[in-house]
């Protein structure tokens, strides 16, 4: 391993002793367990926070069968293979333990809720830096960024602090859009990345006015419930960029592509033909009357 990485994990290390050192716990709040729609249908308490994972377990269990079915995705690098495979196991999983904390929601139950996100979101950070920065570093980063991730959920549950957690939901929701556009990408159609975040943030902003929108919705459904539809699309969407994509020949960032088509929008707005019109005198003819 080189000397930057080394450098690169210390930093990091030393930012989160910082971090852990300066700022106050943040115990896990009961409240979040009081979600707004508590309806029961079919014996099934909670139902349709219950119901809605179910999308993750199609998409996950899809995206498994296409990344070693005929390699449909045509995943070429190793850590690609182990970094989606992590990926939709993980989301799979998120059905079964999101499932099962909805029908008695506790912290204990809580903990298989989040233990499947954590693997999803720490797996897609290492296959960003796969494709964007190094494969090699991308692959030996995965197997220690699952390892943090589910160290930041067994912290949370022994020491009843959210600090690591966060931080691992955190740092993947800024740095992947950021190096989405920033960074020159090795294949095609990464723009579906940022379709991804974009669907995420809306997912976190549904979570957290649950209440409001199940009152505006008239008890219709819950702002949790839109959060899980919401949110598998997040796969859906990285299940269609792998089908779609090719190796990028003309490796360019986001931010730079963008700033060509302005540059042609610009140009084109400023060359518009511009046309003289001369006028002759027409001479009269007077008419002897």
């Amino acid at each position: 391993m080189k000397k930057r990485t080394l450098y690169a994990w210390g930093v990091s290390v030393l930012c989160f002793v910082v971090l852990m050192i300066v700022t106050p716990a943040i115990p896990q709040s009961e409240e979040y367990h009081d979600f707004a729609d508590k309806r029961e249908y079919l014996g099934i308490p909670n139902t349709l926070n219950v119901v809605s994972n179910f999308p993750f377990l199609v998409i996950g269990l899809m995206g498994l069968i296409l990344c070693f079915y005929g390699n449909y995705f045509k995943l070429s690098l190793q850590g690609e293979v182990w970094g989606w495979t992590c990926f939709f196991i993980g989301v799979a999983a998120v059905a079964i333990g999101s499932s099962y904390y909805h029908i008695k929601p506790n912290d204990a139950r809580l903990v298989w809720d989040r233990l499947p996100m954590t693997v999803a979101f720490t797996s897609i950070f290492a296959i960003f830096i796969i494709e964007r920065i190094d494969e090699k570093k991308g692959t030996l980063s995965l197997i220690p960024l699952l390892v943090a991730g589910i160290i930041s959920i067994l912290y949370w549950r022994f020491f009843d602090d959210l600090r690591p957690y966060g931080l691992v939901q955190f740092i993947p929701c800024i740095a992947i859009p950021l190096m989405a556009i920033l960074l020159p990408p090795m294949y095609t159609h990464s723009t579906y990345w940022l379709w991804a975040a974009g669907f995420y943030l809306i997912a976190k902003v549904e979570e957290a006015e649950d209440k409001p929108i199940y009152k505006l919705t008239h008890h219709i459904v819950s702002g949790h419930t839109l959060k899980h539809l919401c949110a598998a699309m997040v796969p859906v969407f990285l299940a269609l960029m792998l089908a779609k994509r090719s190796i990028e020949t003309e490796r360019q960032s986001l931010l730079k592509t963008w700033k060509i088509s302005w540059m042609k929008i610009k140009e084109n707005g400023v060359n518009v033909e511009s046309y003289t019109c001369t006028y002759e005198n027409v001479p009269v003819v007077e008419s002897n009357g």
